[in-house]
């Protein structure tokens, strides 16, 4: 096999190659995503209600594709760095094998678990019927999505984040095109209203699969794609998810979270709900860049972890986390500065003006330390320390999060509530730190072992 390019090209420029593109395409998703709110929110705030409470659903889903992606990104860059292509092929075969039947467990859940999912979080029936259509399309056609995710990750995982920037940026101008047009039925389309929203989604997710597979077809030339040869083998799918497993139960406490945090904040009122959906489009403009930056970093570390070659992976570390921080407190500046600009976006009220300004500003504050974080608990995944991911995650959000949320809500006072953000990010940056150095230590001894 010849050298891939994370194995001699400067760390500097690499990064640069690997991660940008991947930024660029995480950005035009995050636009998607404030884009798709803007237009549901001017059916009604209860349409925005509604499609903000279908957010833990669509993050579990998003979990679960992530978690998988980090598996077969991790392995595939690994076995590469190894100069072992079988194995990499069998990765990135049963790993596409496994999206097909995530998708068809989610499609079940679309199709009996939607609408008991929205009475769990509210009694007003308009709410409940608009978030039923709205999930139930997005869950019964999910498996889109799903091989989105695992076309795009081989893609990242050889090398080829260009492409990866290419099909994320066609779905979501799809989506962003046929938003408008089937949410309002413009130019003879239907009238659609939130359903429109999810038929756009999903159309966007098809168009950027099909291109990443044709990516993946005729430019990868590290990879096969033939589920034929290399079928589902119990080894692989343990190897997959024994890095995947922990990545997932982490983003998935991030849906327990929502979920708990909707049921505290429609107490106070449904106002509140629809301002936290609303941060959360927004703040994803800060940090899918970061997560961008960390698609382009994984595989790199990965690779030269394979490869023993540890001054490689350490300026990795080092630049990825200089880079984080530093968008991160670009975010902090700008929900400091324009909270209210942010929120008119989504045609907000003066109510939410009332709530949403005070909650950007407090919640803000743990951008500071978020960048640290995340990079932190990409470096464990990438190097094999996986659960480091997940203790930290269950701190932050279960141990932490909800439980202050919930006690600073019994003193009848919204905006204090917002401040439980901040203070799970302190205990998330404390364990990351203690972990982190943990994990170079035994890195730096694995890799000279290897190298001796």
């Amino acid at each position: 096999m010849e050298e891939n390019k994370m194995g001699v090209m400067p760390v500097n420029k690499l990064l640069i190659s690997m991660a940008l593109p991947m930024m660029i395409s995480m950005l035009v998703q995050a636009l998607y995503n404030i884009v798709d709110s803007m237009f549901v929110a001017q059916i009604s705030e209860n349409a925005l209600t509604a499609v903000s409470l279908a957010f833990p659903a669509q993050n579990l889903m998003i979990a679960v594709g992530t978690g998988t992606g980090v598996g077969i990104n991790a392995l595939v860059s690994r076995s590469l760095g190894e100069r072992n292509g079988e194995r990499a092929n069998l990765i990135a075969n049963n790993g596409l094998l496994l999206y097909v039947l995530s998708g068809i467990v989610f499609a079940l859940f679309g199709i009996f678990g939607s609408r008991l999912f929205f009475r769990a979080q509210t009694s007003d029936l308009e709410i409940v019927e608009l978030g039923t259509q709205y999930l139930r399309i997005c869950c019964l056609l999910s498996t889109a999505i799903f091989l989105q995710f695992g076309f795009e990750r081989i893609l990242q995982a050889t090398g080829r984040t260009i492409y990866t920037m290419l099909t994320q940026g066609l779905g979501a101008i799809v989506n962003i095109i046929l938003d408008p047009i089937l949410i309002f039925g413009l130019f003879g389309a239907p009238k659609l209203g939130v359903s429109g929203a999810a038929v756009a989604t999903v159309f966007g997710q098809i168009c950027a699969a099909s291109l990443a597979c044709f990516f993946n077809k005729k430019k990868n030339d590290d990879i096969v794609i033939n589920p034929k040869k290399y079928h589902l083998q119990a080894h692989a799918v343990k190897s997959i998810y024994a890095i995947g497993v922990p990545s997932i139960c982490m983003a998935s406490i991030g849906s327990i979270m929502t979920f708990g945090m909707n049921k505290i904040l429609i107490g106070f009122t449904s106002t509140a709900a629809a301002v936290f959906g609303v941060y959360f489009k927004l703040q994803s403009f800060i940090f899918m860049p970061v997560f961008g930056l960390n698609n382009g970093m994984v595989p790199i570390i990965s690779y030269n972890y394979g490869a023993a070659r540890p001054q490689r992976v350490w300026k990795t570390i080092r630049l990825s986390n200089i880079t984080a921080m530093a968008i991160m407190v670009v975010g902090f500046a700008i929900f400091q500065l324009f909270p209210s600009t942010l929120l008119e976006l989504f045609d907000a009220s003066e109510t939410m003006l009332a709530i949403g300004v005070p909650a950007l500003r407090i919640i803000s504050v743990s951008f500071l330390l978020a960048g640290f974080c995340i990079i932190a608990g990409s470096v464990f995944q990438a190097i094999g320390n996986p659960v480091y991911s997940l203790i930290v995650s269950v701190c932050r959000q279960m141990v932490v999060l909800l439980p202050v949320a919930w006690l600073l809500s019994r003193t009848g006072r919204l905006e204090l509530v917002w401040w439980s953000f901040p203070i799970a990010e302190v205990m998330s940056f404390t364990l990351s730190t203690i972990f982190l150095r943990r994990t170079v230590k035994s890195a730096n001894e694995v890799m000279n072992s290897s190298a001796d």
